[in-house]
């Protein structure tokens, strides 16, 4: 069962799209990674290219974030993103949309930029570091943003340019952590 940890939406369970094309962050890997950035959630502007659920996104915004901009190849998978925002009643705070992260990331270039960055793709994929390279390059990144990579041991990205990198496990699920190197880490 997926639902919501803490906040204002705690406790509220969420839906995933059918089928094997969405893997949801598993519980105790979603409450590690809250752990370690729970003190950088709140009031920041969320992006999470391949939404999925769209629980990670939720989350934060759960936790006090500002707002998330959340996107999925898949229109299954936007649909049910909808849904579980309507259920946590944080709709107001989302934005959904159907589009590749190449597509979002052109997208919103010059337009915007984001704090906190969730990157969960479909494991095995090895688009990983394309995908950090896009991001690292696209613009769409605050001064002080976060990026929280999920992959699996074979997945594991490597350090973007200007980024240092904490590794946590949880079982057969490793994430990334991603600070510039000029920000000091919070406790």
């Amino acid at each position: 069962m997926m639902r919501i940890i803490t906040g204002s939406a705690r406790g509220v369970k969420l839906r995933a799209p059918e089928g094997l094309e969405t893997r949801p962050t598993s519980e105790a890997a979603k409450e590690g990674l809250f752990s370690a950035i729970q003190f950088e959630i709140e009031g920041k502007k969320v992006l999470e290219p391949f939404g999925g659920t769209g629980q990670l996104s939720l989350e934060a915004l759960s936790r006090g974030a500002d707002s998330a901009v959340i996107a999925d190849a898949s229109r299954e998978a936007t649909a049910v993103i909808k849904e579980n925002a309507q259920k946590t009643k944080l709709m107001p705070k989302c934005r959904i949309l159907t589009a590749d992260w190449k597509e979002l990331f052109r997208s919103l270039r010059g337009r915007e930029t984001f704090d906190l960055v969730f990157l969960d793709p479909p494991y095995g994929d090895g688009i990983l570091d394309e995908v950090l390279a896009g991001l690292t390059g696209s613009g769409l990144l605050s001064g002080n943003a976060l990026i929280v990579c999920e992959s699996d041991r074979d997945g594991v990205p490597a350090p973007p340019d200007g980024f240092r990198q904490k590794l946590h496990r949880y079982g057969k699920i490793h994430i990334s952590v991603f600070r510039r190197e000029n920000e000091e880490e919070e406790a």
